[in-house]
């Protein structure tokens, strides 16, 4: 997995719910979440570029379905959508 933006990591974590879990603050005080993640590369603190490989898809965690990335976006405690900010096609 990449990082979507440049940012700082302030969560590189294991979660019971859905497993390794990055959480990277970028500007505009968005937040972007990728879960289920087999391996970190990254650790809270740590200073991103976009691009950036931030760990490995998995499947970990108890609500994992299979290997995938679970990815959000935040801001101000709402989530947003992503296709707002990230062309995906």
């Amino acid at each position: 997995m990449k990082a979507v933006a440049n940012g700082t990591v302030v969560f590189a974590d294991w979660t019971p719910t859905t497993g390794n879990v990055i959480i990277i603050k970028h500007r505009d005080a968005i937040l972007s979440v990728y879960k289920h993640m087999t391996t970190l590369t990254k650790t809270q603190g740590d200073v991103v570029r976009t691009g950036e490989v931030i760990g490995l898809a998995g499947s970990t965690g108890k609500e994992s379905t299979g290997i995938h990335l679970h990815f959000e976006l935040w801001k101000d405690g709402f989530t947003i959508d992503p296709s707002q900010f990230i062309d995906f096609e």
